[in-house]
């Protein structure tokens, strides 16, 4: 059986910030990773990666930030006014918010405050990076139709 629409997946993996060489996340040591591909529960390039793979398939894929969280957009750094956080206590750079919107829920990171403004960037934390992934294909199974109208594994 090989990746493709409406199965679930189950991989093993590794993904490095390409510029520093930092470890963002792995499975190494804890349970793998499952999924159901097709339904854009993974980055984009990711799951590109894995279709037609087959169980026991390794490999090493670098995903571009327009097939990751996308490329970071100063459009997406605003300064707020410190009344929008009423009933907030303390607002530190580095604390997260959710904002909502008309678009539905964005999330905020802090990344300055002084006495009127909050500066918050709504950009993935990933955004603009470079993502080299270390992939193992532990196990592939068909979707429930329950798991494909739902979008997700069960």
């Amino acid at each position: 059986m090989t990746i493709a629409q409406h199965k679930v997946v189950t991989i093993h993996y590794k993904v490095v910030d390409v510029d520093s060489g930092e470890t963002i996340d792995s499975s190494e040591g804890g349970e793998p990773m499952t999924y159901l591909h097709g339904a854009q529960n993974i980055i984009p390039g990711l799951e590109n990666a894995l279709e037609g793979k087959s169980v026991g398939d390794e490999f090493e894929v670098t995903v571009e930030p327009a097939d990751a969280y996308g490329e970071h957009s100063d459009d997406r750094i605003q300064q707020v006014p410190m009344e929008a956080f009423e009933g907030v206590e303390s607002i530190e750079p580095g604390m997260a918010f959710t904002a909502q919107t008309e678009e539905g829920p964005v999330n905020l990171i802090v990344t300055e405050v002084d006495e009127a403004t909050v500066t918050v960037d709504a950009n993935h934390p990933l955004a603009g990076k470079s993502l080299a992934f270390s992939v193992k294909v532990e196990a592939i199974r068909d979707a429930s139709d329950e798991e494909k109208a739902h979008g997700h594994v069960h």
